[in-house]
């Protein structure tokens, strides 16, 4: 279905641009053993990723989508994975097939570039430009800009604000529930891509208003936009 074209485009990051879960199951992994505990594995971190680096470490000490650990065993978990992950964001992680594309499509029709992410700012912009993707976005919203994070609809009016632009201008691109709930409640339209993170489900059934399975499909959604 066609997309009314925006003035905004809003990416997330992880799992939308970027396949960051080698590097996060490396460090997951790498914790794990630190602490003298079971290994988690790429594929159960797969399904964990998508709600900041807090959550993902409960969610590895617990085995689990759901539920917390002890806060005692996060409180020692949190910082070794933090000191893992400051010398582990990017060297494992890829951009997604058609993300390189897709952004150059969206920048030579002249819409505003931001990218809205659960990822703590100390992590995302060395990610963001060692991806080779930083210049592309005119604004980075962080985990840690607000202190909220999607599914909250801050961080996407906060973009909207900084640039400007109206929520009924502007378009979310992301890849989970997150995302859909926080465009929702911003009064955001929502794509999202048919890969990434989203727990194992099925992103169809939080009913984006579009899924596309390449970035650069945007293109065919925007083109007869009026």
């Amino acid at each position: 279905m066609p997309i009314a074209r925006p003035r905004m485009v809003l990416i997330d990051l992880d799992g939308t641009l970027v396949d960051s879960v080698p590097d996060l199951a490396f460090c997951v992994d790498a914790m794990m053993r630190e602490l003298g505990l079971p290994e988690r594995g790429e594929a159960a971190v797969r399904q964990w990723v998508g709600n900041g680096v807090e959550r993902l470490v409960q969610r590895a000490l617990i085995n689990a989508v759901d539920g917390d650990p002890e806060p005692s065993e996060f409180q020692r978990a949190l910082p070794v994975f933090m000191r893992l992950y400051k010398d582990n964001t990017s060297g494992r992680s890829c951009l997604y097939p058609g993300v390189r594309e897709g952004l150059d499509y969206l920048k030579r029709t002249g819409l505003r570039l931001a990218c809205v992410t659960n990822k703590a700012e100390q992590f995302t912009l060395p990610l963001l430009r060692d991806m080779g993707i930083l210049d592309d976005f005119e604004l980075v919203v962080s985990g840690d800009t607000l202190p909220v994070k999607k599914p909250d609809p801050a961080p996407l009016l906060h973009a909207a604000s900084k640039l400007g632009v109206t929520p009924g201008e502007s378009l979310m691109v992301g890849d989970s529930r997150s995302d859909v709930k926080a465009a929702r409640a911003a009064g955001f339209p929502i794509v999202c891509v048919s890969y990434g993170y989203n727990h194992g489900e099925d992103i169809r059934n939080y009913s984006p208003d579009a899924v596309i399975d390449r970035l650069d499909q945007i293109q065919g959604l925007l083109e007869d936009a009026a």
